[in-house]
């Protein structure tokens, strides 16, 4: 096994320490190697040094404008300092360049959600969806932008399948709730997933309003 790997294996373990120390020595020893300088810009935004990671990630693609990977690592510090736009950029420049994984479309589809762009998010999350069917969180963003969107009957799809997989998603629970209050019209199911959602996370308050206000109509009828 090379340096890189037995690194990204440190790396996986959460061992930080051991990872920067095998990434650098395959840095001196391979100081044009790319794959080395995104690897230890990873273990750096790990552990949140997030400039150091960019330094590393800007001199892995001046070594190889091809690297995907590291584009992909500077979306990832821009979408965590909230620069929504730079991520975009930055998600779109790793797909275009090849990179073809559930991850990167799915910060790309969340980048777009965070500029208030559901319509352009939509294939982008459908597609990360599709590349990792057990994604939860994937599938929740997906339903989430098919709501925003007006596909009711689609998100309450994306939102039903999560709940099969985990009983206890209380914003899944609280989507689904809200479905039924406006769109199906329907307040005592929507009522029983509000329970169930105050069930799953107690102190949920979307969820504590939706009951109070289906408790009311119920009651008026």
């Amino acid at each position: 096994m090379d340096r890189n790997q037995q690194g990204i294996q440190a790396l996986q373990a959460g061992k930080y320490e051991e990872a920067i120390r095998l990434f650098s020595e395959e840095i001196e020893e391979n100081p044009k190697d790319a794959v080395a300088y995104i690897n230890f810009g990873n273990v750096l935004a790990h552990v949140g040094e997030e400039e150091r990671a960019q330094r590393f990630f800007l001199k892995a693609i001046e070594l190889d404008k091809g690297a995907a990977t590291a584009f992909y690592g500077l979306g990832n510090l821009f979408f965590n300092g909230e620069q929504f736009n730079e991520a975009k950029t930055n998600f779109e420049k790793a797909i275009s360049l090849g990179l073809n994984t559930g991850d990167v479309f799915f910060m790309l589809g969340l980048s777009l959600m965070h500029l208030e762009q559901p319509k352009l998010a939509l294939p982008y999350l459908q597609r990360s969806v599709e590349l990792n069917k057990e994604d939860i969180e994937a599938r929740f963003q997906f339903g989430l932008c098919l709501a925003q969107l007006e596909m009711l009957e689609e998100a309450v799809k994306q939102f039903q399948l999560i709940i099969e997989k985990d009983n206890q998603h209380a914003d899944a629970l609280y989507n689904l709730g809200v479905a039924y209050a406006g769109h199906y019209e329907d307040p005592k199911v929507a009522l029983s997933y509000f329970n169930r959602a105050l069930q799953a996370q107690d102190d949920h308050m979307l969820a504590g309003y939706g009951k109070k206000m289906m408790e009311k109509v119920l009651n008026e009828h």
